[in-house]
C-alpha cells in the first residue's frame, strides 16, 4: 500500500510518513550543506520552506500539523531566551535593557509611522499599527549565539531584556489598535488590559516557580520533568492570550519563571535545548518560509514600494537603535553589531500583528471588496521583510558572535587550564550517585567536559556481587553525566582498603577535587567522621568536598556560605571560592557570604566581575555562623569552608559541625569544603596567593576567570 501511494504521488504530499520524512531530511541536510558555504542553516531552513511550500513547488501544504509544530518552535525560542538569561547579570543590566528596549521600539516606530502616513497615505490607525510591525523583533539567531557559548555576554543580556520590553509594547499597541478599530476603547478597556496583564505576570513569575519547585522535588522521572516544562510553556502562553497579549510573551515569562529551577549545566537543560534545536525550532523556520511568495513582487509595483519602506524602517531603525545603545553604554564595536544582528530579525510578533490587521475588515467598497486595516501589499511586504531581516540577522549575528567568542576564549584563564581541574567522585551508594554527579557538573568550569572521574573500590576478594554492584554504580554515574552532555570517566579499582585506593587514584589522575557523598539517613556517622579525618583529609594537595543532598540542586533558592577567619591564607582558598562561584553562576541561586570583614571586602570586588547574585554579612564569631546555619529554611542550603588541624583558619569548634548538621540540617542540602593545604607547583599564581595571603592578588586571579 505504501509503495502504491508513493507511485501515485501527487502534490502537496498528504501521506504523514512522507511529510515528516521530507521535513527531517531538510533539517538534516541544511546545516551539512550550508555550513560549507558559510550560510547560517537557520536561513537555509527558511529558504527550504519557501521552495517546498504552497507558494513554491507546493510539495507540502502549510497545514495544521506544520502550524502546530511551528508554533511550538516559536514559543520555544522565546522560552529558551528567558530560560538562558543570566538573572544576576540581567538585574545588573536592567536599566541598559530598558534603555535599549525604548530605543529599539521608538526609532523604528517613528520611521514606520512617517513612512506609512506620509509616503503610503495610510490612515492614522493603520499607520500606527504599520509602525508597530517594525518595533518588535524575534530572537531567531539566538540559538546560534547560545551554541557559541556567549549567551551570558552583556550585549546578549541587554538584547534579550530589550526584546521583552519592545515586544510587549508592540503587542500592546496591537491590542489597543484592534480595540479602537472596533470602537470599544475607553476607560474600561485600559483598566481591563492593565489588570489582566499584571495578574498574568504575577501568576507566571510567582506561582509557576512554586509549582516547579514542588514538582522537581517530588518527581525524579526525566521524561515527566521534560513534559512538565512543555506544559508550563503552553500554560503560560495560554494565560498570556487570556490577558490580551501574544502567546510569545507568555513563553518568555515562563522561561524567566523556571530560570533558577533548570540549571544551565543540568541534564534537563540539555534535553530542553536538544529537542528544541533538533525539532521544534527548525519546524518553525520551515513554516515561516512557507509563507513566502516571490511571485507577488513581480505583479505589483505597489507591493515593492511598501516592502522597501518596511525594510528601511525596520532594518534601518534597528541599526540606529543598536548604534545608540553601543554609544550610550560604551560597548565594543562587535557587541554593537551583535545587538543589531539579534534585534534585526522580524518574524513572530510581526507575523502576529500583520495577520490580525489583515483579518480586520473596516468596510467594503462599492464592488463588495473588503477594506482591511492592513492590506495585501503590507501582508506580502511583511513576508519579504521576514526573509531579508532573518538573512541579515543570521549573517551579522554569526559573524559578530564568532569574533566575541574567539576573544573570550583568548581572555579566559580557565579555558586553558584543564590540567588544573580533575574532579573525582568516590561513589559507593546508589541513592547518592546522581546527586554527586550533578554537584560535580555544577562545580566544574564550563570548559571542562572530560576531566570528571567516578570511582568505586572493590575488595580484593573479587566477590562477584561486589563487581556487579560497582559496574552498576559506575554505569549509573556515566549515564547521569552523559544526559548533561558531559563525559564521565569510570574507574573500577581493587583494593583491600578503600581510603588507600582513593589516595592512589588521586595521585595517578592528578585529582584536584574529591567529592564524597553522605547517605540521607545516616548523615555523619561515627565511622564516616573517623574515615574523613583519619583518611580522606590526609590528602594535603586536594580539595575534599563532603556533600549531603536532601533535595535536587535546582530547587535551592539560596546558599549560606560560612568562611572562617584567615581562610584566605590557605593554599586551597582560591579553588574553594571558585567552586562556590561555579555553584552560584551555574544554578542561578543567591549566595549569602558570612565571613570576617576583610574577606568580604575582596569578595565584594570579585562580584563586580562575576555574574552572580550575592549578599555579604559580617560574621563576628564562628558561633554566630553556627546559629545562622541552624535556622536555614527548607529551600536553603549551607556551604562551609572548613580546615584541618594545623591550618591557619582552623577553629576547634569545627569539630562540632558534623553534630550540628545531623541535628539541625538533616532535611537540608549542605556542602563542607576542606581546601588543600599544600601548594600546587604547577600553579604559580595560586602559590603566590597562598604564600602572601594577598586579597588583591586573589581578586585579580578570580577576575580573570570570570572576565
Amino acid at each position: 500500500m505504501i509503495l502504491l501511494s508513493i507511485h501515485n504521488l501527487s502534490f502537496p504530499i498528504e501521506d504523514p510518513v512522507l511529510k515528516f520524512l521530507l521535513v527531517l531530511v531538510i533539517i538534516l541536510a541544511a546545516p551539512l550543506l550550508l555550513n560549507k558555504i558559510k550560510v547560517p542553516h537557520l536561513l537555509g531552513l527558511i529558504i527550504a520552506g519557501a521552495v517546498i511550500g504552497p507558494n513554491g513547488f507546493n510539495v507540502l501544504a502549510r497545514d495544521s500539523s506544520i502550524v502546530v509544530t511551528g508554533t511550538t518552535g516559536l514559543l520555544y525560542i522565546m522560552f529558551l531566551a528567558g530560560l538562558e538569561i543570566d538573572m544576576g547579570d540581567f538585574k545588573k543590566n536592567k536599566w541598559k535593557s530598558l534603555t535599549f528596549g525604548i530605543y529599539t521600539f521608538t526609532v523604528p516606530f517613528v520611521l514606520g509611522y512617517l513612512g506609512g502616513y506620509y509616503l503610503l497615505h495610510f490612515s492614522i490607525l493603520t499607520s500606527i499599527l504599520f509602525a508597530s510591525l517594525f518595533s518588535s523583533h524575534t530572537l531567531i539567531a539566538y540559538p546560534l549565539v547560545s551554541k557559541l557559548g556567549i549567551a551570558k555576554n552583556k550585549a546578549v543580556n541587554i538584547t534579550v531584556g530589550g526584546t521583552m520590553i519592545t515586544d510587549i509594547l508592540a503587542l500592546l499597541v496591537l491590542a489597543v489598535i484592534v480595540g479602537m478599530s472596533q470602537g470599544d476603547v475607553g476607560t474600561e478597556f485600559w483598566v481591563k488590559l492593565s489588570v489582566s496583564f499584571i495578574v498574568f505576570a504575577l501568576i507566571v513569575l510567582i506561582v509557576f516557580p512554586i509549582i516547579g519547585r514542588w514538582f522537581f522535588k517530588k518527581v525524579d522521572d526525566k521524561i515527566s520533568q521534560y513534559i512538565f516544562v512543555l506544559v508550563m510553556i503552553y500554560l503560560a502562553a495560554m494565560l498570556a492570550e487570556l490577558a490580551g497579549v501574544e502567546a510569545i510573551i507568555g513563553a518568555f515569562f515562563a522561561g524567566l519563571a523556571l530560570n533558577r529551577l533548570i540549571p544551565h549545566t543540568s541534564s534537563l537543560m540539555n534535553r530542553v535545548e536538544f529537542v528544541g534545536n533538533a525539532i521544534f525550532i527548525p519546524f518553525f523556520l520551515i513554516s515561516v518560509g512557507m509563507l513566502i511568495d516571490f511571485k507577488v513582487f513581480f505583479k505589483s509595483w505597489e507591493t515593492l514600494e511598501v516592502a522597501g519602506i518596511m525594510l528601511a524602517a525596520s532594518i534601518g531603525g534597528k541599526y540606529i537603535s543598536a548604534v545608540m545603545t553601543q554609544k550610550t553604554f560604551r560597548l565594543s564595536k562587535e557587541e554593537g553589531k551583535l545587538i543589531f544582528g539579534l534585534s534585526s530579525a522580524s518574524a513572530a510578533a510581526t507575523l502576529a500583528s500583520v495577520m490580525v490587521g489583515y483579518n480586520i475588515i473596516l468596510s467594503e467598497t462599492e464592488t463588495g471588496e473588503p477594506v482591511r486595516l492592513l492590506n495585501e501589499h503590507v501582508l506580502n511586504g511583511s513576508i519579504l521583510l521576514i526573509l531579508i531581516s532573518c538573512t541579515v540577522s543570521s549573517f551579522i549575528s554569526m559573524a559578530s558572535a564568532q569574533k566575541i567568542a574567539e576573544s573570550d576564549n583568548e581572555d579566559t584563564v580557565s579555558g586553558n587550564s584543564h590540567e588544573e581541574e580533575n574532579i573525582l567522585l568516590a561513589i559507593n551508594h546508589e541513592e547518592t550517585v546522581e546527586r554527586m554527579v550533578n554537584l560535580g557538573i555544577l562545580i566544574k568550569a564550563h570548559s571542562n567536559t572530560e576531566n570528571l572521574f567516578a570511582l568505586n573500590i572493590i575488595n580484593e576478594d573479587k566477590n562477584e556481587s561486589s563487581v556487579k554492584n560497582a559496574e552498576k554504580l559506575l554505569h549509573q554515574a556515566t549515564d547521569a553525566a552523559a544526559a548533561a552532555d558531559v563525559k564521565m570517566q569510570a574507574l573500577k579499582r581493587y583494593d583491600n582498603d578503600v581510603i588507600n585506593g582513593v589516595k592512589n587514584v588521586i595521585k595517578e589522575q592528578n585529582i584536584t577535587d574529591l567529592i564524597i557523598g553522605l547517605e540521607d539517613e545516616k548523615g555523619f556517622s561515627p565511622s564516616f567522621v573517623y574515615n574523613l579525618y583519619s583518611g580522606y583529609l590526609q590528602n594535603d594537595d586536594v580539595n575534599v568536598l563532603v556533600y549531603h543532598a536532601a533535595q535536587p540542586l535546582s530547587t535551592i533558592k539560596k546558599y549560606a556560605v560560612m568562611i572562617p577567619e584567615n581562610a584566605h591564607k590557605e593554599a586551597g582558598f582560591f579553588h574553594a571560592i571558585l567552586r562556590v562561584w561555579n555553584i552560584a553562576r551555574n544554578s542561578g541561586a543567591t549566595v549569602v557570604f558570612y565571613a570576617p570583614e576583610n574577606i568580604l571586602d575582596i569578595l565584594q570586588k570579585i562580584v563586580k566581575k562575576a555574574n552572580i547574585e550575592a549578599e555579604f554579612i559580617i560574621m563576628s564569631t564562628w558561633q554566630d555562623g553556627e546559629k545562622t546555619a541552624a535556622k536555614l529554611k527548607e529551600d536553603e542550603a549551607l556551604i562551609v569552608l572548613m580546615a584541618k588541624r594545623g591550618m591557619r583558619s582552623y577553629i576547634p569548634r569545627m569539630r562540632l559541625i558534623p553534630e550540628l548538621l545531623n541535628k539541625y540540617l538533616s532535611d537540608n542540602n549542605y556542602l563542607l569544603i576542606f581546601p588543600f593545604s599544600e601548594f600546587d607547583e604547577n600553579s604559580p599564581e595560586i602559590r603566590s596567593v597562598g604564600n602572601h595571603g594577598d586579597f588583591v592578588e586573589i581578586g585579580n586571579v578570580i577576575q580573570k576567570i570570570f572576565k
